[in-house]
């Protein structure tokens, strides 16, 4: 598509790039909810669980920056995850005034059960695509993202599924 491909007269609520997108977004974590309900876990809560679980982020300011999240409706998520008993909030050791997140052992038993979890919904949802289409979708949505100068790239470069990091979680973490 090239520069200037949508007309502001001819931009309705048909079909459009923006409708695929949102819908694509909602199609998967409907999916992902029904997969990480039995955890106790809905798919917005996912990153929370695996930032924490690979050292990604630790404070809820860095929670809020990885995921794009604004400080308030971090705090409520982080409230309902502390409620079910997935986390804890404590205080720094090194600033007092810092508060750190740590997973509880449900979380960590959450955290070792969600990459087979995912898998498994991303594989069914990437039924029929071959591992370069997976490639480009994956670099076309990531040049996307880029165009917005005040975007923060939170991932790293689009790499085929074969050479995806494995989900060896006890041997990533030390887990016994």
């Amino acid at each position: 598509m090239s520069e200037g491909s949508y007309v502001p007269g001819k931009v309705g609520v048909e079909p459009s790039l923006g409708y695929f997108l949102s819908t694509a977004r909602n199609v998967l974590a409907a999916r992902m909810d029904r997969a990480v309900a039995p955890l106790g876990l809905t798919s917005s809560q996912i990153g929370v669980i695996l930032l924490l679980w690979f050292e990604r982020a630790s404070t809820p300011n860095e929670m809020s920056r990885v995921l794009s999240y604004d400080t308030g409706s971090m705090t409520r998520m982080l409230d309902r995850l502390e409620k079910k008993g997935f986390l804890v909030r404590q205080r720094s050791h090194a600033d007092r005034r810092v508060v750190e997140l740590a997973l509880t052992p449900l979380g960590r038993d959450a955290a070792q059960q969600l990459p087979a979890r995912i898998a498994t919904v991303m594989n069914d949802q990437l039924r029929g695509f071959s591992a370069d289409e997976v490639t480009t979708l994956v670099t076309l949505l990531q040049r996307f993202i880029a165009n917005d100068a005040h975007a923060t790239m939170t991932c790293g470069q689009a790499q085929s599924p074969t050479d995806w990091p494995s989900w060896t979680s006890d041997e990533d973490h030390g887990e016994a």
